[in-house]
Formats: C-alpha cells, structure tokens, sequence
C-alpha cells in the first residue's frame, strides 16, 4: 500500500522509514492515499472515509502504535473510526541476557520494532555481567557480553521507534558469574553477594553503574538488589559480627544511590528484600510483614518495582500494590511472561496472572509496568516465544478489559503470526496429568527430554498418562505450525522436533523396565531398534536448535546447551552397550533397572496437577553434577 503522511511527522519520520517494510507499506508523497497526522495531547485516534485517513497521537509511541491500527482496521473495512486511552505511562518489557543467551543485536531491533507496532514504550536490559566494564576484564568474560557500541546502537534504534531503553543490573547480590573470578576475592560477602562496608566494593559498583549508563539516552537505572537472602551472614559477619538486616540494606542501598545521583541517574530496584526482613517466614508475599517505620523514612529516592508472576487472584495484587504505595507512591509492577519453565513456554500461567495483576494496577492507579522475560537455567525457552504476551501486555496498556479476539487479532497484525500455532506450545507442559493452565508450573517436557531412560528419576510420576501419545498428537500441529509461519519457521521447527523426540523417549524407560522386569528380551531388542533412532532424532533436535540459538543469540552460552545434548545422546550409547550385554547374556543384572523406582518428590511441593519442576542438574541424575 502507498500512503502519503499529511501534517508534521518530523518526530516519526525515521521510525516510519523504519516500520514502513515491517508493515508492508510504501511512503509515497505524490501518489500515496492521505492520512492527516495530528499529535495533540489525549487519547489515540484513527478514523478513514472514502477519501482520507486521520491519525492523532500524544507520544511517538502513539503514533506507530495507531499507524499499525489504522492498517489493520484498513483490510477490513471500507471506513472506520477508533478511540484508545492510554492506561498506563509506560509499559514494556524487560529482557534476560544474564543467564547464557546473549540476543543478538538484529534480533533486539526486530523485537523493538514489533514492540513499536504493539504500543510498548520501555524495553530493559537485564545484565548482571554481559556488558563491558573496562576497569574489570574478567567482568563478563566469554559470556557474550554487549559492547557498548552494540547497545547505543540498540538504544539509539529504540529511541526512533519512541521506545526508552534501561539498563537493568545488579549492585548487591545475583553476581555469581560477575564474583566467580580472583580479582573480586576482597569484595565477596557471599559467592554471589557483595561485600557491604568494603572500599573495593564501592569502586566496583560505580565503575558497574557507570558502564552501564553510558550507552543509553534514559537518565533511569534499575540497580536490582533483589533476593540477597545470605546478606551480612558471610565475611560481613566474621567482620563485623551480627547486625539488623535491614540495616545493611539501608546502608548499602544509601551508598549506591549516591553514586546514581552523582551521575544524574534516577534508580530502581526490586521491593522484594524489604518485605523478606520484614516477614518472620522470609516470605516476600507475606501479608503479615512488617517493615520498621525508621526503615521506611530511611529509603532514599528510589521506585521500588514490585515483581510478582505467581498470583492469579486480582485482590492479592491490588493488596500488595497498596503495601508498596505506602513505602514509596510512584511503585512500578513488573509481570512474568514464564519464559523460564523449562524448554517451552508456560502460556497458561502468564495469561492468568496477567489478566488478574494488570487489572488490579489499572484500579490502584499504578503508572509504570513491565513484563520480565527471565531465562532460568540455561535459557532454553526462545525469547521469541514471550511476543503473544507482550501482545496481551500492550492491549491492556491501550483497553481497561482485553478481549481475546481483539488481542488475537492484533499479535497477527503486529508480530506477523498466527496466535493459535504459538499456544500449541503450551502443550509441551500442559499434559495429561497437569492442571488446567499449569499453575504449578510443572515441565514435564523439560525432565523428559533430559532425564537418563536407565535411571527414570520421573518415571514413577507420569506412568499411564500416554504421554508419548500426548507429544505424538502435537508434531502435525506443529509441522502445519511451521508452514502458517514463515518469520518463525525454525521456532516451530524446533518444537516440532522436540515433540517427535519426546513422543518417543518420553515413555521409553517405562516400557525398558518392564521388559527388564519381566525378562521379556524380545520387547527389549525392539526397545534397542527405538533407542537408536532416538538417538538420530536427538541430534536432529540439537541441531534445529543450534540453528536458532545461532540466529538469535550470540554464540556464548549455547555450550552449555550443547553439553546437554551430548550428555542424553552419550548416555544413550551406555543404554545400548549395557542392554545388549544383558540380552547376550553376558551380564544378569542391570542395576539401573533393577532398582524400584520411586516418586520424584522434590525439591518444590507436588500439589495435585503437578508432575514435577526442577532444573537440569536434578533432573539428569539423583548424583550431585
């Protein structure tokens, strides 16, 4: 389509050059169809007759947000007229790049312009250790750190398309990577906490703060904080004995945000340590904690952001909000897209806590919110799998209730794809055997593809449920998936391959027990022939998803994935060297199948509607990695 902007677009003019092949339009002056561009303050507007279009718009945000409404609206009716408040004044997202995938730069831009078209204004980068800090080489060493060439030119990208970049780190504990080197021997309180008190400390965290800062336009910082459980009972304690929690809190937290204020820099950090020295249980969403008056009036200028992805009750949220009003009004709430289940995304969960916080900050009247994008344990999840949430994000930042037709309709129009294909992901984890929603969060598609078929640590929690069934049900999905969807034909090739492996392997120890169990050799040689074309299908999966780490993430990081791969794929050469010496005879025990197998309860409870959650190192072996 040709159209010819009408009215001043000086401050859009790049981002619309930028949007222009997003969107499939061409800006064309002479022959193009007229839209008249209005930016006034007030709602967002798109009206279209016969002859013209209108747009009106406040922020530039507005406006590519208004831009990609009035297309859609375009392709479906001849005229039209639409109306969007604002509800919040900023809302956005903020993306892992802390825990090994490192998002390339192009892939940064992509998610930036598909946020532009949504409506979202904010995107943070959480780097704990992945950006440059000169004065410190092993900061960050080898772990794909950005430069900060490569995040001006991200920031410089995002402010085109009306969109504020953060740096979001960390200044007191999550430092594990950053401390795991010599040089931070003297400034470690705990491994992954920092030594409050210490001079090093503070010249470490203003060079931090520093280098962070720098490549971004956005006077605001997140400096984190957060789950420092361990504070003050490491070399802290052996040097200075007990002392108040709340009291290095307050200390520390003073110290750092001096250094902020010294560099023009506006500071956030999350709440959560506040209300865990305040709750008898260590609790974070403890109702019941108190937190000392003395330490409320001792908060220096800061948001605090209040981060909760667990509830689905709309009361709760709006409680809490309250809770940190009182400490400090102008708080900002920070959602979860459940990125970080496992291997696959958890929509069913986001969708509800979604829906029941955005909803109660609408009605408590908070102004700021984000969706965090975590990638716990390896970052095996795609990032790209969180685009219908942030979807679901920014239609509650333009509508005070979201229906889900209209939101359909809109993450087709802004990311390109079909709504319906990304939720079939959501069967990876939601299986027989699961609640409705997966509100436990189990990740079975996790456990199943790396727990050891000779061990079966999970065996005993999904027997009889057919979960290979279940997978095998998923793999046309997911094969018609990847055809609807070209932009992301490798995401759903990638998942199309994991559920053809765990269609397989998912039961496969079972069924290798029982012929073990009952000296049945002839399953047992078919159950060989299954081992080994499991083992082509698992290189096949590992490397669909080396193809998409590549293209989406820098190289460091994905070793680790890689490891895991060819600890499954090895073992499976183990499973056949010793089933083959007892189909020969040659042994008369397998004592991996000989022993009873067991629940798997641990380490988190195991509610009705859950058949486990945990992490690799738990899952691959009862042994400690």
């Amino acid at each position: 389509m040709k159209i010819k902007f009408v009215g001043d677009v000086s401050v859009v003019h790049d981002g619309l050059k930028i949007l222009a092949t997003e969107l499939g339009f061409v800006i064309d002056d002479i022959n193009g169809f007229p839209i008249h561009v209005q930016q006034r303050k007030g709602s967002i507007y798109i009206s279209k007759n016969q002859y013209s279009g209108q747009i009106c718009f406040e922020k530039p945000i507005h406006f590519f947000r208004a831009l990609g409404l009035w297309l859609e609206q375009y392709q479906l009716k001849q005229e039209f007229e639409l109306v969007e408040e604002a509800q919040f004044d900023s809302s956005g997202a903020m993306l892992d790049a802390s825990r090994n995938a490192v998002m390339r730069v192009s892939e940064m831009k992509a998610m930036l312009r598909k946020m532009a078209v949504m409506g979202l204004n904010v995107l943070m980068i959480y780097t704990e250790d992945t950006y440059e800090v000169e004065e410190y080489p092993y900061f960050g060493y080898m772990r794909g750190r950005y430069t900060e060439d490569e995040l001006k030119a991200c920031d410089q990208y995002a402010a085109t398309l009306g969109i504020e970049m953060i740096p979001c780190i960390q200044t007191l504990a999550h430092l594990t990577e950053a401390l795991k080197w010599n040089y931070a021997g003297e400034m470690k309180d705990t491994a992954d906490i920092l030594l409050v008190g210490e001079a090093k400390t503070y010249a470490f965290i203003e060079a931090m703060i520093t280098a962070a800062s720098k490549p971004f336009q956005s006077n605001r910082i997140h400096i984190g904080m957060d789950e420092a459980h361990q504070l003050g009972l490491g070399k802290y304690l052996e040097r200075n004995g007990y002392e108040q929690r709340f009291a290095i809190m307050t200390k520390h937290l003073q110290a750092v945000v001096a250094m902020t204020e010294k560099l023009g820099l506006k500071p956030m950090l999350w709440s959560d340590m506040y209300f865990r020295l305040g709750s008898k249980t260590g609790g974070y969403y403890d109702l019941e904690a108190e937190i000392p008056d003395d330490v409320v009036a001792s908060i220096p200028d800061v948001q605090l952001v209040y981060w909760d992805y667990y509830h689905t009750d709309q009361a709760f949220y709006q409680t809490f909000i309250k809770r940190h009003q009182v400490l400090k009004p102008n708080s900002v709430f920070a959602g979860g897209v459940w990125t970080w289940n496992g291997i696959a995304p958890n929509y069913g969960k986001a969708i509800q806590t979604t829906e029941a916080a955005l909803t109660a900050c609408k009605k408590e009247g908070v102004k700021e919110v984000f969706a965090t994008m975590w990638g716990d344990n390896g970052a095996e999840t795609p990032m790209t799998t969180a685009l219908p949430m942030l979807q679901l994000f920014a239609e509650h930042t333009y509508h005070q209730v979201v229906h889900a037709k209209t939101w359909q309709a809109r993450f087709a129009c802004c990311v390109g794809a079909n709504y319906n294909d990304f939720m079939v992901l959501h069967q990876f984890d939601e299986t027989p055997g699961v609640s409705e929603n997966n509100l436990h969060a189990s990740n079975p598609s996790k456990f199943l593809l790396w727990q050891d078929i000779l061990l079966g640590l999970y065996d005993e929690n999904i027997k009889g449920l057919s979960l290979g069934k279940h997978y095998e049900q998923m793999i046309p999905q997911l094969t018609q998936a990847k055809e609807r969807n070209p932009t992301f034909f490798s995401l759903f090739a990638f998942y199309e391959q994991l559920a053809r492996v765990l269609s397989t392997k998912a039961e496969l120890g079972i069924h290798i027990k029982q012929a073990y169990d009952t000296v049945h050799k002839e399953n047992m040689q078919m159950y060989l022939e299954q081992i080994k074309v499991l083992q082509e299908e698992l290189i096949e999966l590992r490397d669909t998803h080396r193809d998409l780490w590549f293209s989406m993430n820098k190289p460091f990081g994905w070793e680790i994935i890689e490891i895991r791969y060819g600890g499954v794929i090895t073992r499976l050469d183990t499973v056949q060297y010793r089933i083959k010496k007892w189909l020969a005879d040659e042994i008369v025990v397998i004592e991996e199948l000989a022993e009873d197998r067991l629940y798997f309860d641990g380490p988190y409870q195991m509610p009705a509607g859950s058949l486990g959650r945990n992490l690799y190192h738990r899952i691959v072996s009862a042994s400690p990695l």
